[in-house]
């Protein structure tokens, strides 16, 4: 048994390598425990760091992006396999691991190869041999795939996302049983290879977080490019026939039938792993854990960040809890502004939201006005041949201060930071309209919306 640790870190993941190196900064005696091939945790080896870049690979090879110049049927590679795609993700991933290793060896940050459990609220034991005593700890142990009754998963014919990377042709036909941001995402990529996707989701709206307009421009481009959407509906039972098709059969007695099964209903926090009943936790059937403002648990000295809380679920949301969760551990107290979170979803087309929605505004009896700039009147969006997407901001017609700012279509994450900056200052549109944008650019479409907005206002 060492001495006590000030904080001992359960998951590397996106929240747990921000806390321990924020408390490593404060001269902090700082351990993180993860299994040696799971540094990085699930954002780094099935989650944001390979899907995105696989998004990236079949943008590629697909020639998706270049079809408005060369027609729908132009492709880069004709005969597009799983090792193609592989031969771009594994060596980002390989890279990333090894930023990850050399961040927490760089601040100080002693890593522990091995699985942990608590054996009491201030014991972690790894392997169940060596003994961890902490003055604090974050549970920051991420999560995995859920899982079905009804749903048979062998990893072959029907997958969960984790097992994704793992199957051995890329379907041609694939049903996925869920419309949630990891669904979407992956009908999508495949549609943009050419398959079709049939959507199977209970609700009767998908990304009911989202910007009512933006979602319903995403789901007429995915029917256009292929999807299927069957939303309202349940499966009640998943087979493989004697043609080695998997049949989905819904409540409603539909029958869908496809090469494969993508299973992506909501994710499953890994604190049962852990015995968090030892230290006083009590988790929800989900396996996640209530925290406060300050990502503190019932029992004070036990912090959790990231996927082990729930939504939003984002690599960069949850960097920032585990900052902030270091921070009042250690009596540096600072709190995330929850309007100030971007969301990026990364769809075929790219989405990406910040502050309210329309609904949102309207729910809350809150007067706004509108302003959109569409991609089709951009100079750049022409040359990189996007002529579908759209960026949208909400302002107050009083004060013109920003209330929201919504897009989609081309690099939407990255110019979403442009309304952040602007919303966190609570500044007016009136920048948008001031500034002096680099020409030709995506980023000018702020002015164009703002222009636009400000006219109304005049009429």
């Amino acid at each position: 048994m060492s001495s006590p640790w000030d904080l001992v870190v359960v998951g590397s993941g996106p929240a747990g390598q921000k806390a321990a190196i924020c408390a490593a900064k404060l001269k902090k005696r700082v351990a993180v425990v993860d299994r040696q091939d799971r540094i990085g945790g699930v954002s780094l080896h099935t989650g944001t760091i390979p899907s995105k870049t696989l998004r990236e690979a079949v943008l590629y090879l697909s020639g998706f992006r270049q079809r408005a110049f060369y027609g729908r049927d132009y492709r880069l590679k004709e005969n597009i396999a799983v090792a193609d795609l592989q031969k771009r993700v594994r060596p980002v991933l390989q890279h990333e691991m090894e930023v990850v290793r050399a961040q927490l060896k760089r601040n100080g940050v002693e890593t522990i190869d091995g699985s942990a459990r608590f054996e009491d609220a201030n014991t972690i034991v790894v392997d169940g041999k060596q003994k961890l005593v902490a003055d604090r700890i974050l549970v920051a142990c991420g999560t995995r795939p859920a899982e079905h009754p009804t749903i048979p998963i062998d990893g072959k014919r029907v997958f969960n996302s984790d097992q994704l990377a793992h199957v051995e042709a890329i379907p041609k036909h694939l049903i996925i049983v869920g419309g949630g941001v990891i669904g979407l995402e992956y009908a999508s990529m495949l549609t943009a290879l050419g398959g079709e996707v049939t959507l199977i989701d209970a609700r009767k709206r998908i990304l009911d977080f989202v910007d009512e307009e933006i979602v319903d421009t995403l789901t007429y481009h995915m029917r256009k490019n292929g999807v299927t959407f069957r939303l309202g509906e349940k499966v009640a039972s998943v087979k493989v026939d004697d043609k080695e098709r998997v049949v989905a059969i819904l409540e409603s007695g539909k029958t869908v039938m496809a090469d494969s099964l993508l299973y992506a209903v909501g994710r499953q926090a890994n604190t049962d792993r852990l015995g968090v009943e030892a230290a006083g936790l009590a988790a929800d059937p989900r396996g996640r854990l209530e925290v406060n403002s300050y990502f503190q648990t019932n029992v004070p000295h036990i912090y959790a960040a990231g996927d082990v809380i729930g939504f939003p679920s984002l690599a960069s949301t949850s960097m920032e809890q585990g900052r902030v969760a270091s921070l009042h551990m250690f009596g540096t107290p600072t709190t995330i502004r929850s309007n100030l979170l971007p969301y990026g979803i990364y769809t075929i087309p790219e989405i990406s939201t910040i502050g309210k929605n329309e609904q949102e505004l309207t729910e809350a009896k809150i007067p706004y006005e509108v302003g959109v700039a569409r991609y089709d009147e951009l100079a750049k969006a022409q040359m990189i041949g996007d002529q579908i997407g759209l960026l949208k901001i909400l302002f107050d017609p009083t004060n013109l201060k920003l209330l929201g700012v919504h897009a989609i279509g081309e690099n939407a994450a990255e110019i979403i930071h442009i309304g952040q900056a602007v919303l966190a200052l609570d500044a007016t549109i009136e920048y948008f309209r001031d500034a002096v944008f680099n020409y030709p650019t995506l980023a000018e479409a702020y002015k164009v919306a703002a222009l636009d907005g400000l006219n109304k206002l005049a009429v």
